[in-house]
């Protein structure tokens, strides 16, 4: 029996934690619990999360829920069927699905009960350690495995050995697993589509829909997340789910993050790499992400700011997954505050505390400006999304408007 079976729902009396200091594990350091005033019942405790979940969160420093989990957590843990959810990263939707799917795991069945898909090794990790964080004082040990490309198969193999109930995945990886017979799905009951647009555009439909047949005979539900809606998105929905899932689509007004300002800076093409510069000089203690079109334009860029004496890492394409985690590490340790990146390469990081995107090309494909300017106001912050444009590109600025709902301004330079 699940623990959401097991346990009515509890919005129990919260003590003063104010004093109480914790060690996160994952991390190495200490934190202090937020203060919750004695009497106050949680705004998660409000949506349905169950109390011992609700102290993890809290001792994250969470309090405040998000758009998309208010609009999805209610559900997911008073029904968990098929779910439609449209969220960009960076508005807390591993949070959305992560805590009802934790609710829904019974911890005295030691089997594979939850899989989450996500297309990078990146997000995957991501997620793996947001769902061990939030069950930090969970009354029964839930277990909980990340398996994605670039890591050393045969840790994984031995790890899923041990009692399991929720493996983190990239598509390749868990296919990679099943081939070697490390891993079983006939017990899987819920399957967590995370990005899912993205790793369709990586050409993992195959993978996905591989799955999802081999999880049709154990699964109650699936929930899909998925910044925007194309096609092949909508043909998934179609094959995998119930005739009558539940939708949660956001206006077009919010498919974009409304913390994030829109500005545009009409400069000639061979000027663009001096005024990168020139604003990344500008900055005091901010961080940020540059967009190129192509690695080579990332490498060129790369170059020329170095040259200016800026610290400054690169991620495209062609870096080696070793190489890739080490200039992702510097970047998340603060060693250098500012990235460049394409496309492809940025898909599935997460870095916290972003102040600014450049864009110093538009992206090739609309969708990308959701998931480039989504890099900045993460977890309620703001940010900045700077698009550099010639004179013949104002109509693109007028199409990223009207059909992401956006409103674009000038910005000045001082």
């Amino acid at each position: 029996m699940d623990r959401q079976s097991k346990n009515a729902r509890c919005n129990s009396l919260l003590v003063d934690l104010a004093t109480l200091r914790v060690v996160c594990p994952d991390r190495g350091c200490y934190g202090q619990i937020r203060k919750t005033n004695f009497l106050t019942m949680s705004h998660f405790s409000k949506l349905g999360v169950p109390e011992d979940l609700v102290r993890g969160l809290e001792a994250l420093g969470i309090s405040q829920p998000t758009s998309i989990q208010t609009s999805v957590i209610p559900f997911l843990i008073r029904d968990g069927g098929d779910l439609v959810a449209q969220a960009q990263t960076g508005t807390g939707k591993t949070a959305a699905f992560g805590l009802p799917l934790l609710t829904r795991i019974d911890p005295s069945n030691p089997k594979v009960q939850a899989v989450v898909l996500a297309p990078t090794r990146e997000l995957a990790k991501q997620i793996g350690k947001a769902l061990f964080q939030y069950t930090k004082f969970a009354r029964e040990k839930i277990f909980i495995e990340v398996t994605g490309g670039g890591d050393v198969i045969g840790v994984q193999v031995a790890r899923l050995r041990r009692p399991t109930h929720i493996v983190v995945a990239t598509p390749g990886r868990l296919f990679d697993l099943l081939k070697l017979g490390a891993i079983r799905l006939d017990a899987v009951r819920h399957l967590v589509l995370d990005e899912a647009d993205e790793m369709l555009s990586m050409g993992f439909r195959d993978e996905v829909t591989q799955v999802v047949a081999l999880t049709s005979g154990s699964r109650r539900s699936t929930w899909l997340f998925s910044a925007t809606f194309p096609d092949k998105i909508k043909r998934l929905i179609t094959d995998s789910m119930s005739a009558s899932p539940k939708i949660i689509k956001v206006e077009k007004a919010d498919v974009v993050n409304r913390n994030i300002s829109h500005r545009y800076v009409v400069v000639p093409r061979d000027d663009k790499d001096d005024w990168v510069a020139d604003f990344l000089q500008a900055q005091d203690t901010e961080r940020g992400m540059i967009f190129c079109r192509t690695r080579a334009g990332a490498i060129k860029l790369g170059s020329e700011l170095e040259k200016r004496g800026i610290a400054i890492s690169v991620l495209q394409g062609d870096l080696s997954q070793r190489d890739r985690d080490k200039v992702m590490r510097a970047f998340k340790k603060e060693r250098t505050r500012f990235l460049i990146a394409t496309d492809v390469a940025a898909r599935g990081i997460d870095v916290e505390g972003l102040s600014f995107v450049i864009h110093r090309q538009l992206p090739e494909k609309l969708p990308y400006y959701t998931h480039r300017a989504g890099r900045t106001a993460r977890a309620g912050k703001s940010g900045v999304s700077i698009c550099l444009i010639e004179t013949n590109e104002m109509d693109a600025i007028t199409e990223m408007e009207r059909e992401l709902g956006i409103h674009f301004e000038p910005l000045g330079r001082d």
